[in-house]
């Protein structure tokens, strides 16, 4: 299925955005990239393809849930983890 174009012309002056350089370009709204943004990239060129994950319904016991949430954020992520631990104890 092909996406449709919201406008079928486009209003960017591309000549005029093709003759800027580098200085003509307004960056004072761009937040200032840090040492430790870095430090936390992480770059995946040459590595294996991360696994994206699934969404599914699953029913478990509200004060399981509840537990879980109250660990803080990244409850999800905490039940994925234990999740594989046990699937890769039981291989």
């Amino acid at each position: 299925m092909k996406k449709k174009d919201i406008s079928p012309n486009s209003q960017t002056d591309w000549e005029r955005l093709r003759a800027m350089t580098d200085k003509d370009i307004d960056l004072s709204e761009t937040p200032e990239l840090t040492p430790e943004m870095f430090a936390r990239a992480v770059i995946r060129r040459g590595l294996k393809p991360v696994m994206r994950k699934s969404q599914i319904t699953l029913r478990i016991d509200g004060e399981v849930v509840e537990w879980f949430k109250g660990q803080g954020q990244g409850y999800q992520t905490l039940i994925n983890s234990l999740l594989r631990a046990y699937m890769e104890a039981h291989k």
